[in-house]
């Protein structure tokens, strides 16, 4: 492998959250995804309904309503409304253009009372007025704000939408500001457009400082360089070292986002949770975020995969201790989950949390919601009709088809035909998930009578 290479490759690891990230805002500006109609800058699209696999995001939640705002900033700050939530469950996450989490507001973080915040963009020195809660600086000029409101089920979709249409941005001086994304140079060839990509996206919006120093090391692959596109008449050898960059950063992120061997040594059914996946924002720390070593990666050039991994499988997910993700392949006994199985998963009391837990169903390889007759692609401490035994337990029955019995009918998850990855979510976790001491029980095989 030449030098330019591997510095591809290293170049793809470092950048993917950037491309991916603002590839994922170009297209719920334009197109939105789900339940999520398209918005214009500035503004909330809200869903109407519970996520579906129609929503083609990877790792999409069946538990809240999401309100998303994607915000330009380079016309100056916005004034963020939120109502009073009376309690109920609400978080926004604010992530910049490096898909680091930088402030969170709601129940967690700053209470469920209404009130005013302003927002603004880096290096902003104006006068914040007197009647705002509080100021969120922005590490970058774009920013997506994620808006979850817990949601238990059709019934309650009214609620929360009297809610949603509360959530309101207003531009700080008035005026609407229409700037928008930096526009890669058209006639690129396509092996070579992720890194025209990177390269224009860097350029408008530019990391701390010790990333930027870090970048420094791709001026020879032509990511430094200002004006006109390096790639549209690129000579050969540089193509063939960004394609197959490309083409070994991929393998990479791909490699790490998939069970490793390690995780074979782990008791067999282990579930694997992570409360730091998110923790490669090193230098951002506002409103509702942990500012303290435990919740940072030491090695900032090995976050950097961290971070690519995040983007890849769980994109715009929150730090662990607004929310934390716990999920498996495999049952008991060590075997790959499938549909063409029957399982369950026994709570002898239920999991830890301040808030809620949620079960939900993924296929695999994309981590899309499973399409099933039954509509159901989730189950958890709010779902209604589930029957608990005697002892406070909880039995939660994982197959294709229906369970036959009354109970397992009433507590039944749906898999697909083929390998499925569950996932348990734990909003607002107690310290025994964040320090290790509860243990998710694993799932067992359910053999025939």
């Amino acid at each position: 492998m030449s030098d330019r290479t591997e510095l591809a490759a290293e170049a793809y690891v470092y950048g993917y959250p950037l491309v991916f990230d603002l590839s994922m805002v170009q297209n719920a500006l334009r197109n939105g995804f789900g339940a999520l109609p398209p918005a214009s800058f500035n503004a909330f699209a809200h869903s109407s309904r519970l996520a579906t696999p129609a929503a083609h995001f990877v790792s999409v939640n069946n538990d809240t309503l999401y309100s998303i705002a994607q915000l330009d900033l380079s016309g100056g700050p916005l004034r963020l409304h939120v109502p009073d939530t009376a309690g109920a469950y609400y978080v926004l996450q604010f992530v910049d253009a490096w898909t680091n989490n930088f402030a969170y507001l709601g129940r967690r973080a700053t209470g469920t009372g209404e009130g005013d915040w302003l927002i603004v963009p880096p290096g902003w020195a104006g006068r914040t007025p007197e009647d705002v809660r509080g100021v969120i600086d922005a590490p970058t000029a774009m920013v997506t704000i994620v808006g979850r409101n817990a949601c238990a089920g059709p019934a309650d979709i009214p609620r929360v939408q009297a809610l949603q249409r509360q959530f309101t941005l207003t531009p700080l001086d008035g005026h609407r500001h229409r700037t928008g994304l930096p526009a890669p140079e058209p006639g690129v060839p396509g092996v070579l457009r992720f890194f025209e990509q990177l390269r224009v996206w860097m350029a408008g919006f530019p990391p701390a400082a010790a990333d930027r120093a870090y970048q420094d090391r791709f001026q020879p692959l032509g990511l430094l360089e200002e004006g006109p596109s390096p790639y549209a008449t690129a000579e050969p050898g540089i193509v063939r070292a960004l394609a197959e960059g490309l083409k070994r950063g991929t393998e990479r992120v791909e490699k790490a986002s998939r069970p490793t061997p390690a995780d074979d040594d782990r008791d067999p059914g282990a579930w694997q949770l992570d409360p730091h996946l998110f923790d490669y924002n090193l230098d951002w720390f506002g409103i509702g975020t942990h500012d303290s070593p435990e919740w940072r990666i030491a090695d900032r050039e090995a976050s950097y995969l961290t971070r690519a991994v995040a983007a890849r499988t769980a994109l715009w997910g929150d730090h662990g201790y607004e929310a934390v993700s716990a999920h498996t392949f495999r049952d008991a006994e060590g075997q790959w989950l499938t549909g063409e199985h029957a399982y369950t998963l026994r709570f002898d009391r239920p999991p830890p949390v301040e808030s809620f837990w949620s079960l939900t169903m993924y296929e695999t390889p994309d981590y899309y919601l499973v399409d099933n007759p039954a509509d159901r692609y989730s189950i958890g401490d709010r779902t209604p009709g589930l029957v608990h035994g005697e002892d406070g337990s909880l039995t939660v029955y994982i197959q294709r088809d229906r369970p036959e019995d009354p109970a397992g009918a009433a507590n039944w998850l749906p898999a697909p035909a083929g390998a499925f990855r569950p996932l348990l979510r734990l909003y607002t976790p107690r310290q025994e998930v964040l320090d290790g001491t509860y243990r998710i029980p694993p799932i067992e095989p359910r053999r025939p009578r």
